[in-house]
């Protein structure tokens, strides 16, 4: 494993390790309650972090051996194995988590270095090296984190995940027509990132605040507290994050 790779594994384990004391503190019907995801609960959540990390071992395979092998059998299949992990017992999904998270450390770190670069693809994106499969992983984890609503928020998350993640999402959001026109401008940072279609009127919007606060907002896990929207106004509605 080259050192780039080794680095992201360690980012990935400590927050690993911060998800799995949250979940060491959810009761049956803790878990059986709402998450922050409509029509998820937080069964839900940890069930779909858990086969997330079994389908991310399997793009590893495909990277190391060269042959493809899909995250997922298929959306629909993707989504009744979540629902049929959901309802189990807080200790059961926990260890699933635990165990299939710890399944996916063991095979990252077994990967040749040239196996990084391979091309990956998930269920609904497009082809990316397969050094992109830690940095996936650890938004679905820092993000799902926070979906549980069990004392973990935005605030949380760490620095350099921040930092790292904003321009990302950003970048997703960047050309698409369903999202709004207006330009981030995190503060301390001299330079913003355009989101929404290419055309802006004659006054753009622009949105500014916190790193962490304008990443929360983007990704929806938070209702934009602190931000400051130039000219003064409501703050733009986006899309859902996927």
């Amino acid at each position: 494993m080259d050192h780039d790779a080794g680095e992201r594994l360690d980012y990935l384990s400590a927050a690993t390790e911060r998800l799995l004391a949250t979940t060491a503190s959810l009761t049956d019907a803790m878990v059986r309650e709402p998450s922050l995801l409509p029509g998820w609960t937080r069964g839900h959540v940890l069930s779909h972090l858990a086969r997330n990390a079994d389908g991310l071992i399997n793009l590893l395979r495909w990277a190391d051996t060269g042959t493809q092998i899909p995250m997922y059998r298929s959306a629909p299949a993707r989504d009744a194995d979540i629902e049929a992990g959901a309802g189990r017992a807080a200790a059961e999904l926990t260890a699933d988590v635990r165990d299939s998270a710890a399944a996916l450390a063991e095979r990252a770190a077994s990967l040749p270095a040239a196996a990084w670069m391979v091309p990956v693809r998930t269920l609904s994106g497009g082809s990316f090296p397969a050094r992109g499969i830690l940095a996936h992983r650890l938004r679905e984890v820092e993000i799902h984190h926070v979906d549980l609503a069990a004392g973990y928020a935005p605030g949380d998350w760490p620095q350099a995940f921040v930092a790292a993640t904003l321009p990302e999402v950003a970048s997703s959001l960047a050309g698409r027509p369903d999202t709004p026109a207006c330009c981030i401008l995190p503060d301390g940072i001299d330079n913003g990132f355009w989101i929404g279609p290419e055309e802006y009127g004659p006054v753009p919007v622009m949105v500014a605040g916190g790193a962490c606060d304008l990443l929360a907002w983007l990704l929806g896990r938070g209702g934009g507290r602190g931000l400051r929207v130039t000219p003064e106004g409501r703050l733009p509605t986006l899309p859902g994050w996927q």
